[in-house]
């Protein structure tokens, strides 16, 4: 039995850079194993985003003048970078673009507001169409708003698909700008939400008071002595304690949030309130996570922060607390391969949300395809073809 090779490209709230993978999946489902699916990364590349495009997005966060032109100059931009790390990784799998069926597009999350049944991603996928020749799927979260859902987070049908098992409750964490979990008990559904601030606060601390746009291995937060008072002051709010469904973003989790409560703080170091941040995010997640779970694994930028990872294990113990690396799939990559797996399931016209995740009224064919070509002559996967 063949495989189809689809592209997968994230741009995440942690506004790094675009991560681009190359991914080999089975057409038919009948090569499942137990609750997983056979997945095998043939390529992948990171292209950075340049100095004036990350402050110009972290400026699109809020409202401010000419912003209909500035997010179509930014869409535009995004775009170029997006075909061009789909290249590299092409090029790194030593495949020609043209050998790809598809490429997932997630796009740039610049607002989030499910409340009102919208979130903003700037993407300009008949640009990357363009570029590349081949079908783009982008726009994965609007049909499950349209279904009353959140439209966030989308990747626990992957993790489910990926990394369920028949006997172990696993715990999947994805900790970007923000933390999501994916909560997998055996024989049962899979459920899952927005947790909170993942990196978001520990970057935004960081490029204000230190060099650089992250803490590398969370060194400077690990000089730090965190504060109780503070941590305590930061978990009350709200959408901690908020039941699912439930997501979460910039919108909400930013530099005035946080500035708003160190108010009461000021006599704090710029070491120590890093160190709280961290606990924060440590914190929240092991708050979120089931007791029942007995496997709990990071994917991520904050799986290469090794203070972080360190919280996290003292916060969990006795329950294991790994990287994904070790059930096959890199922490950097899980995301990016999301994308292109549910670039696949919408080719085929299956769903890609978890209603129990996102809260829609059912569960739903998620994206747009955008043709590679013109006269395309190759036809969209129907339901169930290779079973």
């Amino acid at each position: 039995m063949t495989d189809a090779l689809y592209a997968g490209i994230m741009s995440g709230t942690s506004l790094d850079g675009v991560d681009a993978v190359i991914a080999a999946f089975p057409d038919a489902f009948s090569e499942k194993t137990g609750t997983s699916f056979y997945c095998k990364l043939r390529g992948s590349a990171f292209v950075p985003f340049p100095a004036a495009l990350r402050e110009e997005l972290l400026a699109l966060q809020e409202s401010g003048a000419d912003e209909l032109a500035r997010s179509a100059r930014v869409a535009n931009t995004l775009a170029d970078l997006y075909a061009q790390a789909t290249q590299e990784a092409a090029r790194q799998a030593g495949l020609a673009v043209a050998q790809l069926r598809a490429v997932g597009v997630h796009g740039q999350t610049v607002r989030h507001c499910p409340a009102e049944a919208w979130s903003c991603q700037l993407n300009h996928p008949a640009r990357v169409a363009e570029h590349l020749g081949i079908d783009v799927v982008a726009d994965f979260r609007s049909r499950d708003l349209a279904a009353g859902g959140q439209g966030a987070p989308l990747v626990p049908a992957f993790h489910a698909a990926m990394f369920g098992s028949a006997s172990k409750h696993r715990v999947i964490v994805n900790i970007g700008g923000i933390a999501n979990l994916t909560d997998l008990p055996p024989q049962n559904r899979a459920s899952g939400f927005d947790i909170g601030p993942g990196n978001v606060l520990l970057d935004a601390w960081t490029m204000k008071h230190q060099k650089g746009t992250f803490d590398r291995d969370g060194a400077w937060a690990a000089s730090g002595k965190a504060s109780s008072a503070l941590l305590a002051a930061l978990l009350s709010e709200p959408f901690f304690s908020k039941p699912p469904p439930k997501s979460t973003g910039r919108d909400l989790f930013h530099s005035a949030w946080l500035a708003a409560h160190l108010a009461s703080f000021s006599s704090l170091s710029p070491a120590d309130v890093q160190a709280t941040l961290l606990q924060l995010t440590a914190t929240s997640i092991a708050n979120a996570i089931s007791k029942e779970a007995e496997e709990i694994y990071i994917c991520g930028g904050g799986a290469y922060n090794a203070a972080l990872m360190s919280a996290l294990s003292i916060s969990l113990v006795p329950r294991t607390v790994q990287a994904t690396d070790v059930l096959g799939i890199s922490a950097q990559h899980v995301e990016a391969l999301a994308f292109a797996w549910l670039a696949r399931e919408t080719l085929a016209r299956r769903p890609g949300n978890l209603p129990a995740v996102t809260g829609a009224k059912g569960a739903r064919v998620l994206g747009a395809v955008y043709p590679g070509c013109a006269l395309s002559t190759a036809p969209l996967l129907q339901a169930g073809e290779g079973r």
